[in-house]
């Protein structure tokens, strides 16, 4: 009993200890980064940008593409919010209605927020676009407290969610974003929140949205009009971005501005994010980051998926890896030494690769034998065209000489006629002498 009860100890002494290894981690925006995704072999060289940390990622395969810094923590600050609304989608219905309290209302004096007043009522829908456009603080909290039952449960959401998503150095501490020194996370993490979000139909008809009515409520007479903060999005603002699905900002002095969007252009879907930089800055960066992606790369298909690679560069180009486990095969695919994506497809998924790859070898065959066929058709047509063009132009060189020989004889006849002529006259002038 006693060595139970030791080990029971021993334990929670460790667990505490990770604990507050976690609690105590410490973001450093002193610290420098390079952009390591440029000291890939024969990989096409990015943008120097000004922002401390930034990610490029493929939203489809999750390829990263550009790399400065992007695992080291950052203060997010409103970016935070992609995760709240993305939880709240996911854990109510746009209908609910959303009653404002003392507790929800306690932040409200900090940063943006939308005037909101104790015992008002909004549905989440309209508290959703709050959060997103207007980026009001107090409806983060409420919203909170609504799908979470309390500020502290909800944030216990957040970080699981986190987890669950692959985020390795992410600790939410609150909901909104507002300054604390126990809420980090990472441009990669942040990434990895935004690549779920877009799967939501509902958040990226938020996102997408510029501008939106709060009609009035039951505390407010008048309606509140919103409008999208992200300037990539706003057709008439100069920093517009051709395809821009919108996305979140984020500023406090101690995190700067922050910036996460999302583009797509045809079949491509690219998400950048970029963490501490002055105003203005993070909206170079992404547009320079976006342009470095639809430039330089393209996608292919192997193995059934889909993968982002420099342009030219071909499936034959590439080094795959299998390792075969018991339910399924892993395969890793390489350019240059460098990992592109590792995928696993279960034996029944192989067999039906397998399957339509022989369908599509069958196909192509096929398609070769009917063009060869069809190949063979017009070079018989072609040499009977040719026989017959050839025939065409014998009769007609043919006409030609049997033309020239009766002008070449009604020429000489016409010699003839003159030398006659001639001769016929000097006579007649002879006799005249005589």
């Amino acid at each position: 009993m006693r060595i139970k009860k030791y080990y029971s100890v021993v334990a929670a002494v460790l667990i505490a200890l990770m604990l507050s290894q976690t609690i105590l981690a410490e973001v450093n925006n002193e610290a420098t980064y390079t952009i390591t995704s440029n000291e890939i072999k024969n990989w096409p060289q990015g943008p120097d940008i000004y922002s401390d940390t930034a990610v490029l990622m493929e939203a489809d395969t999750g390829e990263v593409l550009y790399n400065k810094g992007m695992n080291e923590m950052r203060y997010p600050a409103s970016i935070t919010k992609i995760m709240t609304t993305l939880l709240a989608l996911e854990n109510s219905t746009l209908d609910e209605q959303v009653t404002f309290t003392a507790t929800g209302l306690e932040h409200m004096w900090e940063g943006t927020n939308l005037q909101m007043q104790e015992g008002e009522v909004l549905t989440m829908e309209q508290c959703l676009y709050a959060v997103m456009l207007q980026s009001a603080n107090e409806v983060a909290d409420q919203v909170a407290e609504t799908v979470g039952g309390s500020r502290e449960d909800f944030i216990a959401m957040m970080n699981q969610k986190a987890s669950d998503l692959g985020c390795k150095n992410t600790h939410f501490n609150n909901p909104s974003g507002l300054p604390d020194e126990q809420h980090w996370s990472t441009a990669y993490d942040m990434a990895l929140i935004f690549r779920e979000a877009l799967k939501n139909e509902e958040f990226c008809k938020i996102i997408q949205t510029l501008e939106y009515t709060i009609p009035a409520t039951n505390r407010t007479a008048e309606p509140r009009v919103i409008s999208s903060h992200h300037a990539l999005l706003v057709p008439t603002a100069p920093e517009y971005y051709e395809g821009c699905l919108g996305g979140k900002t984020g500023v406090t002095d101690a995190a700067k501005n922050t910036l996460v969007t999302g583009v797509k252009r045809d079949d491509t879907t690219y998400i950048a994010v970029v963490m501490r930089a002055d105003p203005g800055q993070v909206c170079a960066d992404s547009r320079a980051l976006f342009d470095y992606g639809y430039n330089n790369f393209e996608r292919i298909e192997v193995k059934g998926r889909d993968l982002i690679v420099p342009k030219g560069v071909k499936e034959t180009d590439l080094k795959c890896e299998e390792a075969k486990a018991e339910t399924a095969t892993v395969f890793n695919y390489y350019y240059d030494d460098h990992l592109l994506d590792s995928f696993s497809l279960s034996a029944e998924e192989l067999q039906k690769l397998e399957a339509a790859n022989d369908e599509d070898a069958a196909d192509d065959m096929q398609e070769t034998d009917e063009a060869q066929l069809e190949e063979q058709d017009n070079s018989e047509q072609n040499q009977a065209d040719d026989a017959q063009s050839q025939e065409s132009n014998e009769r007609l060189q043919k006409k030609y000489r049997i033309i020239i020989m009766v002008l070449g004889g009604l020429i000489l006849l016409s010699l003839i006629m003159i030398i006659i002529s001639v001769i016929a006259n000097r006579k007649k002038r002879r006799k005249k002498r005589r």
